[in-house]
């Protein structure tokens, strides 16, 4: 089979590659503009030549790689990655309410852009999946591990409530929000599949196997440090994806680039807890602080744990996982990390602690990351 997915295909079904329309005159537009091709309704009875079939889906995961070579020290994690249809950090972007669905916890909503492109608004001070999707999303990308690109952006949205995700439906006023993110999705194709097995579950990594072409167990493992050390709670199926990175996917629907990428890591930089609460889980710095990357003062098991939905818990890491997030790390500069929860905007947000509120600086929440990244480098696993 070599590097070749195998995916289901229907004669007849046209295929079309998604992209994503880049938005350059970000005025007001109405709302039955065109929808963004990703965003496009097929209908029910529509069937996709990439879906993976049972056997498609564990060959992918199996030959499936998790890391890619990147240039880490000249990566800007303040501008974050570019790409069709980015922003600006903190950029004013104008658009129209779009009523859709609700779906997760915290507060989002979409909304059109001039040229047609729905994109998809978290937004609020209180809500912490706004910086730490930020945080999160531009230390993998930066390390080389695959995830949505998240921008922190200014939105005046005509046709909002003042809070969407409460007061749904279009109103008759214009609002801004601040602080908000878009979220846009990486390079390349997301695979579809059977509704009952979404994305891939972190158990799921240990199918991977070297000699059918997938990552190494040093690349999955840095992956799982790497979510120990964010304290990633919420890790169910439906939070990671099967990516087909660019060029990889064939006419007939197969993808010979496999990747395995995290797509909704908002609930990071806090404390994992076992119902994924926001309080602790969402760039909480007391709570990030003061958790330990290992569990015990020897040995190589992760200090995460388990949500009731998660599955990743108190990973064992081999000594090549740990070193070579450590080698990653390391190449990170001084400046990089203080630009990283600069953009992010931690110190705007403020948590309960004991006796009062806590109003962390970017400094102190750098101490705490440079802290952690000592504590990779300095422990010794077996084997």
């Amino acid at each position: 089979m070599g590097r070749v997915i195998a995916a289901s295909l229907l004669v007849g079904v046209v295929f079309l590659l998604p992209s994503v329309t880049q938005s350059t005159n970000l005025a007001a537009a109405g709302p039955q503009a065109r929808r963004d091709p990703e965003r496009k309704a097929t209908g029910p009875a529509a069937i996709r030549a990439d879906e993976l079939t049972e056997s498609g889906r564990l060959a992918f995961i199996r030959s499936a790689q998790v890391w890619m070579p990147t240039d880490i020290p000249n990566m800007n994690l303040r501008e974050g990655p570019r790409g069709a249809g980015q922003f600006q950090p903190n950029e004013l972007v104008i658009c129209d309410y779009v009523d859709e669905p609700r779906h997760g916890t915290s507060p989002k909503f979409s909304c059109v852009l001039a040229g047609g492109d729905i994109v998809k608004v978290r937004y609020g001070a209180n809500n912490g999946e706004v910086p730490g999707s930020v945080l999160a999303t531009r230390l993998l990308w930066a390390l080389g591990f695959a995830a949505d690109r998240v921008y922190p952006v200014r939105v005046k949205c005509h046709g909002c409530s003042a809070d969407p995700w409460n007061s749904r439906g279009h109103a008759d006023q214009i609002n801004d929000f601040e602080p908000a993110v878009i979220e846009r999705k990486p390079a390349g194709h997301e695979m579809s599949q059977d509704k009952k097995r979404p994305g891939w579950a972190w158990t799921e990594l240990d199918l991977v196997d070297e000699e059918q072409g997938g990552a190494p167990q040093a690349h999955r493992d840095a992956l799982k440090l790497l979510a120990v050390l964010m304290q990633h709670t919420d890790s169910r199926s439906q939070q990671q994806r099967l990516l087909c990175l660019p060029g990889g996917l064939t006419s007939s629907g197969q993808c010979e680039k496999p990747f395995l990428m995290l797509h909704d890591v908002g609930k990071t930089f806090g404390h994992a807890n076992i119902f994924n609460r926001m309080g602790p889980g969402s760039v909480n710095f007391d709570a990030w602080a003061r958790t330990p990357v290992w569990s015990n003062r020897t040995g190589c098991v992760g200090h995460l744990s388990k949500s009731f939905t998660g599955t990743l818990g108190s990973p064992h890491i081999s000594e090549a996982g740990r070193q070579f997030l450590a080698q990653l790390l390391r190449q990170l500069t001084d400046q990089q990390i203080y630009d990283l929860f600069e953009i992010a905007g931690v110190a705007q947000r403020t948590v309960r602690v004991t006796g009062g509120r806590l109003s962390p600086s970017v400094e102190d929440w750098v101490a705490a990351f440079k802290s952690k990244r000592d504590q990779i480098a300095t422990r010794r696993c077996a084997g």
